[in-house]
């Protein structure tokens, strides 16, 4: 009998033991546990340590509640301005309703993941390049918004979401490229334009400075060709002021003599008559007088014969 007892007594320990195992389960600091009874979802949600169900009746789910880092894959699109990108992105949630994200959905990261997919491509269609490029906060704000929209309903909420990269064609790279060089050379020379202004505006005072003091400018030549001198291999051309030149020139001029007394004027006398003759025509001074030839006489004989 005593034995009998005792071997009763062996098994139900033995049952209840083997009760325990099967009933005891362990869910982890950053998991929830969730019950189905029957196939029907209890109401508590377990939270972590040791908890106990029913063997062969209760089914536990655990739920992993830690932030999910996803990767969205590149999707490809065209832009508002007709620019085709492709355009990869990663989203950060994590599970705040374990019941919700077990019983709504079928599979939460496969659906975020979808979603995530979809708004990107919507995102890309709403917006032009230049926001992909430069405006990637408000781009990552309203796609958090258009996941996180219909993730609440399944017990997940989204972090955040960040671009990662827009890769763009080769030749609109180029074209891109060109436009900052032309942007760069317009800034180039526009301040060189203005630094010339300055220039201007300092050689003006500069010149006027001068303008009462020549001497000061035959300085700054000479102070000029020193510094052009320096280098070896250069050729010095000096030039010379205008002021030497003409300083030359009135050194070249002959003095005007001093005049002299005019002579007194001749008496009066009888003026020699000079015979006019015929075809004569007045010559210039210091030149001989030419008599002309006489005319032959009508008889024939030669002239100058009695």
């Amino acid at each position: 009998m005593v034995e009998a007892l005792v071997a009763a007594g062996a098994a139900l320990v033995s049952a209840g033991v083997v009760y325990a195992l099967a009933a005891a389960r362990v869910v982890k600091q950053y998991e929830r546990g969730v019950v189905f009874r029957l196939g029907r979802l209890r109401p508590d949600v377990r939270g972590p340590g040791l908890t106990m169900i029913v063997p062969f009746v209760d089914r536990l789910q655990k739920v992993n509640m830690q932030v999910v880092t996803m990767p969205v894959p590149a999707q490809e699109g065209i832009t508002r301005d007709n620019v085709t990108v492709r355009v990869d992105a990663v989203v950060y949630f994590k599970v705040t309703g374990a019941a919700e994200a077990i019983v709504r959905v079928e599979d939460y990261r496969f659906a975020v993941s979808q979603m995530a997919q979809t708004s990107l491509r919507s995102i890309i269609g709403k917006s032009e390049l230049d926001d992909l490029l430069s405006n990637r906060e408000k781009l990552n704000q309203g796609l958090e918004l258009m996941i996180d929209s219909p993730a609440v309903e399944w017990g997940v909420t989204i972090d955040r979401v960040e671009i990662k990269d827009v890769s763009l064609p080769e030749t609109m790279k180029r074209s891109m490229a060109r436009q900052a060089e032309a942007d760069r050379e317009r800034r180039a020379r526009v301040i060189n334009a203005d630094a010339e202004l300055q220039a201007s505006r300092k050689l003006a005072q500069a010149a006027q400075q001068m303008s009462a003091t020549p001497a000061a400018l035959q300085l700054r030549l000479l102070q000029t060709v020193v510094a052009v001198a320096a280098e070896k291999n250069s050729t010095l051309v000096l030039p010379f002021p205008v002021e030497l030149l003409r300083f030359l020139e009135r050194a070249q001029q002959p003095v005007p003599a001093a005049p002299q007394p005019a002579a007194p004027p001749a008496p009066p006398g009888p003026q020699p008559v000079q015979e006019q003759l015929p075809y004569a025509t007045p010559l210039p001074e210091g030149l001989p007088y030419i008599a002309p030839l006489p005319e032959p006489r009508p008889d024939g004989s030669p002239p100058g014969q009695g």
